[in-house]
């Protein structure tokens, strides 16, 4: 699938910045949720993916160049694909696309010389979001943003332990954090679906299924909450803050296309892991310190 490099670069991106490493998943890719990308003249980057902003490469790119919302502009090289989603896409007369261009509002403008090895497509995705869908979207988009955002409220001011507790666990127990988090996520909806099928497991299928819909919103805004202070690390302490910037950087995530889904299943997954290991770690009992031995008796 052409996304399938944009969808790695962000899930690799929200991984890094659960592991307090927001910087580590390669010095050359550009990620960048608003503000536009510029790779000048004799500067090489890797995948170039902007949310919305405008994007110049006057350089080489040597992966794949996606705008979901801004004009592109492209006097250099592409060694992938360029795919411009809502705005248009300009390649200069020394323009050179590696892959395949891609777009979706307007035509993209080559000057003569400008070359795309690949081919040149448009993937309607207006069309395909016409009439009531985009409303029907935009409406989904909306209900998950205030429920999470409220949810988000309600555990910094009720459950902030919660939340560290979290935290820690996906910082020092990456590996057990996600096992569990995939363990959950596939075993309980497998488990509600074997009640369901018998006559005796219905109201218990039932009770799983809806107690997933309060636990999955507050894994993914754990999560969201995880990323807020990783952004905002040297920044903020205000965990209120820290709700608030991965809550955002989330939300507009999930307005990508395809990649937004992904990320989304990758921040619930990690919440759930998280909230599992932190609650086993409560529920383990430390070790009681050692009593501290008798003084010696000091002779008068």
């Amino acid at each position: 699938m052409f996304m399938s490099r944009a969808v790695r670069v962000l899930i690799v991106a929200l991984v890094m910045l659960l592991l307090g490493a927001p910087g580590a998943f390669a010095a050359t890719d550009h990620v960048v949720i608003t503000g536009g990308a510029v790779v000048a003249p004799g500067q090489t980057a890797g995948d170039v993916i902007v949310v919305d902003g405008p994007v110049t490469i006057a350089g080489h790119a040597t992966g794949d160049v996606v705008s979901v919302s801004g004009p592109v502009r492209l006097t250099g090289r592409v060694d992938g694909d360029l795919i411009a989603v809502s705005d248009r896409a300009v390649l200069g007369p020394r323009a050179r696309v590696g892959g395949d261009l891609r777009y979706g509002d307007e035509r993209p403008v080559l000057a003569p010389g400008a070359r795309v090895i690949g081919k040149i497509s448009n993937e309607d995705w207006a069309d395909s979001a016409s009439g009531w869908g985009w409303v029907s979207s935009f409406a989904w988009w909306l209900a998950v943003s205030v429920s999470t955002l409220v949810v988000g409220v309600l555990l910094v001011w009720l459950a902030p332990g919660a939340l560290y507790a979290a935290a820690r666990a996906v910082g020092e127990r990456l590996g057990a954090t996600i096992g569990w988090g995939v363990a959950i996520a596939i075993g309980a909806p497998l488990l509600a679906i074997l009640a369901l099928v018998t006559l005796v497991g219905i109201p218990f299928g039932i009770g799983l299924a809806l107690a997933a819909i309060p636990v999955l919103l507050v894994a993914y805004t754990t999560t969201a909450w995880i990323v807020g202070t990783r952004v905002l690390r040297d920044r903020s302490q205000s965990p209120w803050a820290a709700l608030l910037a991965g809550w955002g950087i989330l939300r507009l995530l999930a307005l990508i296309p395809v990649a937004g889904g992904l990320v989304g299943l990758v921040a619930t997954v990690v919440g759930l892991g998280g909230l599992t290991v932190a609650l086993w770690r409560a529920r383990t009992p430390s070790a009681p310190e050692a009593p501290a031995p008798d003084r010696p008796a000091v002779a008068a």
